[in-house]
């Protein structure tokens, strides 16, 4: 027995293995045990285990059948080589038996394995599992199910409940699936048993399982426990069902409407909507049709029964254009020309809806809404032809009636043609300023302003001035209200330079500038324009409260006047007063701040962080911290959202463009 030798052999035929376990021989001295383990690896069992049975190492035997899963031989060496290892044989043993089916033995040997020994605990525990499932399979159903009950394994009760599910032993089986916490199959095992009661209290934890909810609604529904079984329905997400049941059984409409609403479902709108034609509900009826895609037959019941007003409010903005050029017919049909024209306009048929809103009689229409209709449809159309006749309505070439400017305005702007709007817009603020609606000109000139910015068309110098003019004219009540007259004052000054472009308030506006000027020490100023208040044409009407005061200052003159602070042109640098906004110097117009009319300085720039026009940072942030909004765009603006730009060539840039 040269084991060296034979390791050389075997490396030169490159047998890894048997190098290896003759590796692990070559330090045994005993030759039964040496030639035991030879046996045992030229599979000659019984020899070896003879061998090792007369060897100083007899355990080997019993290691031996161990290894090759031989567990009666390896039983009967473990009562007289190591009574200690019989109950782990016995469980490995029982274990092998119930893998093959070979349940009356598993269980024998699974009894005999238990050891009730506390530091043996576990074993017991898995000895007592297969006791449980081998139990169950020998029909020992009392055994196996107290065993199943008794352990704190899941996995066991699952097991056992498995066996008792395949058995057809629904209740026992459900029992132990929901000691396990496995409700799912529990529930399915008490639906098996119709145990409608068990099902509903399981499955009240199951939300998410649709499958049960859909088995447990149709139980109730057979059992005639209709309002279980349409929330069953709902939580299974069976939506057609619930409706038919609270259409059917229930009879609660309300329902079945609430559910449609939430679920959108096709088919339970169309239910619904049968329901309501029968109780003659067609308004209700309509709304449901139209859910359940319905369309044509929601028209020929809205035009039958004389809903259309109600089917062309619930079709809204989701009908199609063949829908809508349905109710348009209809209502050209009717002679309601302002709805054809809607419903055409919305089924693209712009040149019928463009005739329909010019064709609609004016006096039913004070207001110009179909004026407002025709314009808009010529914004979408963005047909040359179409933009010619309502351009030629408007000019009254129709009728002989021009219409308002201001539609001719809004025409131009859904067209495009901002040129044309912004030349408009100046005439009809004109027309405003000349009959006293200053905010309104002031208005309609900042809203034409921002339309020509964003579309990058340089703003007309004319349109600058008069929003400028205006604008100044708006912030003298600001700073009245707040108590700074030298700044109304000032800014009643540019007004008053400018009397004429405010024909309907002269005398007011003159009498407010004097008595601003008086208070801010500009004596001088005060007395031109009182004295121009003592014409024949303004003196009669002065009001009476100030007539007094104004004639004093044109008897007794005061020839005083604070003079006004300089500042440096943002161009040139030229010093020149804060309210001049042309540098008489390098001939520049100044950008003005929006909160108190005067010319913009370099170290105090901001912009609304909103409409963009500029402001003097510190006079803009004492406004907003004040609670006031933007003086120009009106929005709200926080003092955070304020900031310094120090980059003001390139802000002089984009105010001149």
């Amino acid at each position: 027995l040269d084991i060296g030798m034979a390791i050389r052999a075997f490396q030169q035929v490159k047998n890894i293995g048997i190098v290896h376990s003759l590796q692990d021989l070559q330090c045994i001295e005993d030759r039964n045990l040496l030639v035991g383990y030879l046996n045992m690896y030229n599979e000659n069992y019984n020899t070896a285990q003879n061998l090792f049975l007369k060897s100083s190492n007899p355990k080997a035997a019993l290691e031996m059948r161990c290894d090759l899963l031989q567990w009666e031989q390896a039983l009967e060496l473990a009562k007289t080589l190591d009574e200690d290892r019989l109950p782990l044989i016995s469980k490995q043993y029982a274990q092998q038996l119930e893998f093959i089916c070979d349940y009356g033995n598993s269980l024998i040997h699974y009894e005999k394995a238990i050891t009730n020994l506390p530091q043996f605990e576990d074993h017991d525990e898995q000895c007592k599992g297969g006791l449980a499932r081998s139990a169950l399979h020998m029909g020992d159903m009392r055994r196996g199910v107290k065993l199943a009950q008794s352990s704190s394994n899941k996995r066991l009760k699952i097991e056992c409940a498995e066996i008792l599910e395949n058995l057809r032993l629904y209740s026992e089986a459900g029992m132990l699936y929901e000691q396990a916490q496995n409700l799912e199959r529990a529930a399915l095992c008490y639906i098996k048993l119709k145990n409608w009661d068990k099902v509903g209290t399981l499955i009240s934890n199951l939300p998410s399982s649709t499958r049960l909810h859909s088995q447990y609604a149709k139980g109730r529904e057979g059992d005639g426990y209709y309002t279980e079984s349409a929330l069953a329905y709902e939580t299974a997400m069976e939506y057609d069902n619930a409706v038919r049941i609270y259409l059917d059984y229930l009879k609660q409409p309300e329902e079945a409407v609430r559910v449609v609403n939430e679920s959108k479902s096709i088919e339970g709108a169309k239910m619904v909507a049968r329901f309501f034609q029968q109780v003659g509900d067609y308004g209700s009826a309509l709304e449901f049709l139209v859910i359940s895609k319905c369309n044509d037959e929601a028209y020929t019941m809205a035009e039958s029964h004389g809903q259309m007003d109600q089917y062309a409010s619930v079709i809204g903005d989701s009908g199609s254009d063949s829908d809508y050029k349905s109710i348009g017919t209809y209502y050209q049909r009717s002679d309601n020309h302002f709805k054809a024209g809607i419903f055409f306009m919305k089924a693209k048929e712009y040149a019928k809806s463009l005739n329909h809103f010019l064709s609609c009689p004016i006096s039913l229409f004070p207001d110009g809404d179909h004026i407002h209709m025709a314009i808009k449809v010529i914004g979408l159309a963005k047909l040359e032809s179409l933009s010619q006749r309502l351009h030629g309505y408007l000019l009254g070439e129709l009728d002989g009636e021009p219409k308002d400017a201001r539609y001719l305005f809004a025409m131009y702007m859904a067209n495009g043609q901002y040129q044309e709007a912004s030349q408009t817009a100046i005439l009809i603020a004109k027309e405003d300023q000349n009959t006293g609606n200053y905010r309104t000109a002031r208005d309609l000139l900042y809203q034409m302003y921002m339309e020509l910015r964003e579309h990058g068309i340089k703003i007309p110098s004319e349109m600058r001035h008069s929003l400028m003019l205006l604008h100044s004219y708006i912030l003298v009540k600001l700073h009245v209200k707040r108590g700074d007259h030298d700044k109304a004052a000032r800014l009643l000054l540019r007004v008053a330079s400018n009397i004429s472009k405010f024909p309907s308030h002269i005398v007011a506006l003159l009498t407010s500038t004097v008595i601003e000027c008086q208070r801010s020490g500009l004596k001088s100023s005060a007395f031109s324009y009182a004295a121009m208040l003592m014409r024949p044409e303004y003196r009669q009407k002065i009001d009476d409260k100030w007539k007094k005061k104004i004639e004093s200052i044109v008897r007794k003159p005061d020839r005083s006047e604070v003079e006004e602070v300089l500042e440096p042109c943002l161009y040139c640098s030229f010093m020149l007063p804060q309210t001049r906004l042309d540098c008489p110097e390098c001939k520049n117009t100044l950008p003005y701040c929006i909160v108190t009319g005067r010319h913009m300085v370099k170290d105090n720039w901001t912009e609304c962080p909103s409409c963009r026009f500029p402001a003097l940072y510190s006079e803009f942030k004492s406004v907003i911290d004040c609670g006031e909004a933007c003086p120009m765009c009106g929005d709200n603006i926080t003092s955070e959202q304020i900031q310094i730009f120090t980059d003001v060539k390139s802000r002089l840039t984009h105010h001149s463009d």
